[in-house]
């Protein structure tokens, strides 16, 4: 059998699956413990709408299955299927579909300016702080559970930490006068930045910034909202991280 039919095949039985959890096939999320899900849970919670769910046992190691890679080849969550079965991934490029679909409240923005403004901020959060941590924790205290599923960098845990933290003080001081990062309303940088934050500060080596004077408050906002807790996911108290 080629590769092309082999992939072919491994998604036929991956939606054939999936259809047998949901019979009518609607769009849906596909879901797990972790920051990045959470990210698009808190997202749909900020915007008061509800999105068909099923759970892949990330933790498990569901995802780095064939059948799962066959849909996403990051093996990574969360995925999203569309209805007529195609599926794409990340959980920025989620949110931004899911804002296209309902528009209101804006978390990205309501005009091409606002959402290209909310967009620069989604970067700079994304690019200079949120992966530096990610990778920090995957490459240090976590290593033992990654290493069969990336390739790591062991030696440069320290100092992805160090980058980040310092990207927040660098954060900090661009936010004077601002409840949120790229203004006075929560927009998706927000929610990105805190489900990162909010799970590595009980990992280790990264706990929260109690001392910006900025940040520490946003944290805090953050923290308050309904969306907050609403995302958490159940398997949380297993594991002790906040995802």
């Amino acid at each position: 059998m080629t590769s092309e039919a082999t992939e072919a095949s491994l998604k036929a039985a991956f939606f054939d699956y999936r259809r047998s959890i949901c019979e009518d096939f609607p769009m849906k999320l596909i879901d797990s413990y972790g920051p990045n899900p959470r990210v698009v849970r808190m997202f749909i919670a900020e915007k008061g709408i509800t999105v068909p769910t099923v759970e892949v046992d990330l933790m498990g190691g569901e995802c780095q299955g064939e059948a799962y890679k066959a849909i996403n080849p990051t093996g990574t969550s969360p995925s999203f299927e569309l209805d007529d079965g195609r599926v794409f991934a990340e959980a920025v490029t989620i949110c931004e579909y899911l804002e296209e679909l309902y528009p209101e409240p804006a978390l990205i923005g309501a005009t091409p300016e606002d959402r290209a403004w909310n967009r620069m901020w989604v970067r700079r959060v994304e690019l200079l702080i949120s992966e530096h941590m990610y990778n920090g924790f995957r490459y240090g205290v976590a290593k033992d559970h990654f290493k069969d599923r990336f390739y790591l960098i062991p030696e440069a845990a320290e100092g992805l930490i160090e980058k980040a933290r310092r990207a927040r003080q660098w954060l900090d001081g661009l936010m004077d006068g601002r409840d949120f990062i790229a203004g006075d309303q929560i927009t998706l940088a927000d929610i990105v930045l805190f489900c990162c934050c909010d799970f590595v500060k009980d990992t280790g080596p990264q706990p929260l910034d109690t001392d910006l004077p900025n940040l520490q408050p946003w944290y805090e906002r953050m923290l308050a909202r309904p969306s907050a807790t609403a995302s958490i996911h159940p398997l949380a108290e297993k594991y002790g991280w906040v995802a």
